[in-house]
């Protein structure tokens, strides 16, 4: 290897450690001594629970992992947005997993635990995916309240996307292994299965004190809404446990006797790994943002035997598209190339940036893709499309609804991956977040907005140099540099994949070399859910 992909590597092995390092400190929750209390109560943590309920030895991936990061320090912080939501196998069936993390303000909801809640949710709704919730939660974190409470994407939204989930058919089964308070009491009695740990699960509306306020009703809370209350007496619960491990194993025996489910039928065949080396993948993700690499050597590390069928090779060259397997499955790949390319008029084209030609092609292929039934990936790492007169009398508008409108209307599964750059419209044009893709995750190297740290902070510099000049403000070369340093740190800070995380605007930061998992394992979960509309793209200008 040449010195420039050592140098590469080193930096990716370098972020990859970093996340690492923030990843060992989130899964302690709320801290050790606080992990140390629950196992004196007799309980497990939420990632114990989670650990002791799913197939040993099976695959995991977690969604929102740094959820909540950097988020809520007046707070006291939010680690893991309070709740562990991991995908993986239970008794064989893959399901979706919610476990409320205790150490973390008694497993209180915070604005971001809600929005955390609901995305768990969407994946189990869109891909129907059975639900396990294992509640032990004190509610809604009441400082906070009227950021979480009344809305429509709040935490009324959870009972009602029990209910639907449950006309749906998606199985839910829910586990109370602590506190369960409040308007949180219904989501285990709107959930199919509810059970109950004996001496540490309880159910209320109102716990002791506050009914002691309110009726003036002296009462503790194990009689008010323990185990042997709600088995014995109001019948709310179905099961009562003797321990957490006991309440799990349960867990473990109802899934293992749950019919199979209708699939959409997606092409699989025996996975192959890829021809070329996994782990130069590190080496060749350039160090800086204005490097240029090429993702067909990408493409050809993720996709089985490195087996590529591209489409429209020479046309719109910009972006990369055509078909290939990943651990068996057929998929459709959508890239931005991020090398100078020449245009079939022999013009040189910006790599990162879509133009129109590489727009027609993309939603042509998404079109094809649709037809035939094959799940999408998209490869981001877009700078924009191309600007300027040219472009503009050429129609990239037109050219780039087109794109969008293909992508949009799609009802095959789209799955994203944030390769580098995710700026602008070509966020949207790419399958960004508000495109619904089943999954979207993000390697170390990822950054999103609205464009890159200097060209924004030019933007804004100019704007704000303007404003000081009307102002009669006289501003030095130095001022200006030093205004331009202050507005571009402030930027960039917005811009790193953790900000993007910790908002959930990607469901995952991952190591680049889990990505096939990744991708292998969200086919498989979108495979549950059959398509049952034909694909319309609408209106589309020619």
């Amino acid at each position: 290897m040449n010195i420039e992909f050592n140098k590469f590597e080193d930096k990716m092995n370098l972020l990859i450690s970093a996340m690492e390092q923030k990843l060992e400190k989130i899964y302690q929750g709320g801290g050790k001594s606080r992990i140390e209390k629950l196992h004196e109560q007799g309980k497990m943590s939420a990632r114990e629970r989670i650990q002791f309920l799913i197939d040993k030895n099976s695959k995991t991936i977690e969604i929102g992992a740094f959820t909540g990061e950097g988020m809520y320090a007046d707070h006291g912080g939010c680690p893991a947005g309070g709740v562990v939501v991991v995908i993986g196998y239970v008794s064989g069936r893959q399901c979706i997993i919610v476990a409320n993390d205790a150490t973390v303000k008694a497993g209180a909801w915070f604005p971001i635990t809600g929005k955390k809640n609901l995305r768990a949710q969407e994946i189990a709704m869109e891909n129907r995916l059975p639900i396990i919730y294992l509640v032990d939660s004190a509610g809604v974190y009441l400082p906070l309240q009227d950021e979480i409470f009344a809305d429509k994407e709040h935490f009324g939204r959870i009972f009602r996307n029990n209910a639907i989930m449950s006309g749906m058919g998606i199985i839910q089964i829910s586990a109370v292994m602590g506190s369960c308070v409040a308007g949180g009491a219904y989501l285990p009695i709107m959930s199919d299965e509810a059970m109950i740990v004996d001496k540490t699960g309880s159910i209320f509306l109102a716990g002791s004190y506050l009914v002691k306020a309110a009726i003036g009703e002296t009462i503790d809370n194990e009689t008010l809404g323990g185990a042997t209350t709600h088995c014995e007496i109001s019948g709310v619960t179905d099961y009562k446990c003797k321990d957490d491990a006991d309440c799990l194993t349960r867990i473990r025996n109802i899934m293992s006797k749950i019919g199979d489910s209708d699939k959409a039928g997606f092409n699989r065949i025996a996975a192959q790994k890829p021809k070329k080396e996994e782990k130069e993948i590190l080496g060749i993700i350039p160090d800086t943002r204005d490097h240029q690499y090429d993702m067909n050597e990408i493409i050809a590390r993720l996709v089985d035997d490195s087996d590529f069928e591209e489409y429209k090779e020479g046309f719109g060259q910009t972006i990369i598209c055509g078909l290939a397997r990943i651990e068996g499955w057929s998929v459709g790949i959508v890239a931005n190339q991020r090398k100078v390319v020449k245009s079939k008029k022999g013009e040189m084209q910006f790599g990162g940036v879509i133009y129109s030609d590489s727009a027609d092609k993309a939603a042509r292929f998404i079109m094809n893709c649709n037809q035939k039934k094959i799940p999408l990936l998209f490869l981001q790492d877009v700078t924009g499309f191309m600007v300027g007169s040219r472009s503009e009398h050429g129609g990239i508008i037109k050219d780039g609804a087109k794109m969008v409108n293909a992508m949009a209307n799609s009802v095959v599964p789209k799955f994203t991956v944030v390769v580098g750059n995710s700026y602008g419209a070509g966020n949207y044009a790419m399958c960004g977040k508000a495109y619904d893709p089943r999954l979207m995750i993000g390697w170390p190297t990822a950054q999103i907005a609205v464009m890159g740290g200097a060209q924004a902070a030019k933007v804004l510099g100019q704007i704000e140099v303007a404003s000081l000049k009307a102002k009669g403000e006289v501003i030095t070369p130095e001022k200006e540099a030093e205004l331009f340093k202050i507005t571009k740190d402030r930027y960039d800070s917005q811009t790193t994949p953790y900000y993007a995380a910790s908002r959930l605007w990607v469901d995952a930061i991952i190591n680049p070399l889990d990505t096939r998992k990744w991708i292998s394992m969200g086919i498989e979960m979108a495979n549950n859910a059959p398509i049952t509309k034909a694909y319309n793209v609408g209106v589309i200008q020619t």
